[in-house]
């Protein structure tokens, strides 16, 4: 018997060893409040180095709102949805939320690489504290969305309590492409140079500042395919939440509700999986 299976016997494990999938969720959720601890310190640092502090956070979105909104207005024309102002914000401060949980998640292991080598903890323990940090800016966001909104000519309704379901299901999307790309960047470490480039083109395809009905009306076929994109189906739920007379398939629920699912448990999987290589691939 070599030492190997003597530490076996013993209920040794080599440092840095994969737990099962089931033990590797329960240590990570035992690590929350250090997750929420960390995500939390960082928002202060990031603030402290900005004279407006989170300020920027809601300026950011609402310059690109007026900007783009500006632009893509004029060049739609005729096209343009009904309440266009209220339809663009709404566009723009929810992708932000999705833009930032890939970038942010993409170097959640690559950007604290110290600390990875140093300790032992989960490794999901990071793109889980990226994900409460973006969620915790989202939460002011949303107040001035709302705001906006009604500044707009919005009138509140009881749907709008919808809006939570609908940040809880995004999040869980949001949670597993963090996932994803998080183990990505390690291995191709140059995709950080790619993930803004990724992330324009769905800001620019996703139905962030036009209506794709209108813009595809000659190509039905576009339109019934925008009826599975993720981000496509989060936007028109939370126009039609807000937004009076925009008016949305029921059925965006069900598929955003599997691709939410389908891209947590799989992304769990993807970054579980290489656990063991985390801290050892430069």
């Amino acid at each position: 018997m070599n030492a190997a299976e003597v530490a076996g016997q013993y209920g040794l494990q080599k440092v840095g060893a994969r737990p099962g999938l089931w033990t590797y969720l329960k240590q990570t959720w035992a690590r929350r409040d250090f997750a929420y601890t960390l995500a939390k310190s960082r928002i202060q640092a990031r603030n402290q180095a900005n004279r407006l502090g989170i300020v920027w956070e809601i300026i950011k979105p609402t310059l690109n709102a007026l900007m783009y909104g500006f632009i893509f207005g004029v060049l739609q024309g005729g096209k343009r949805p009904d309440d266009y102002a209220a339809y663009v914000v709404i566009g723009v401060f929810l992708f932000e939320f999705f833009s930032h949980a890939m970038s942010q998640g993409a170097k959640s292991i690559t950007g604290n690489r110290s600390l990875v080598q140093s300790l032992s903890f989960p490794r999901m323990t990071l793109p889980f504290s990226t994900l409460i940090q973006q969620l915790l800016t989202l939460v002011p966001m949303l107040v001035v969305m709302v705001v906006y909104v009604l500044v707009l000519g919005g009138h509140p309704r009881w749907q709008w309590l919808l809006l939570i379901p609908l940040v809880a299901i995004f999040t869980l999307f949001n949670m597993g492409v963090t996932l994803v790309f998080a183990r990505m960047t390690v291995h191709l470490a140059d995709l950080t140079q790619l993930i803004p480039l990724v992330t324009r083109v769905l800001f620019y395809t996703s139905g962030v500042l036009f209506a794709v009905d209108k813009i595809f009306e000659a190509h039905p076929w576009v339109v019934d395919l925008y009826n599975f994109h993720p981000i496509y189906q989060v936007l028109e739920i939370a126009r039609g939440i807000l937004l009076k007379d925009h008016f949305y398939d029921p059925m965006h629920w069900l598929y955003l509700s599997i691709w939410a699912v389908a891209l947590l448990v799989g992304g769990t999987i993807f970054f579980w999986q290489a656990e063991e290589r985390y801290g050892r691939e430069h």
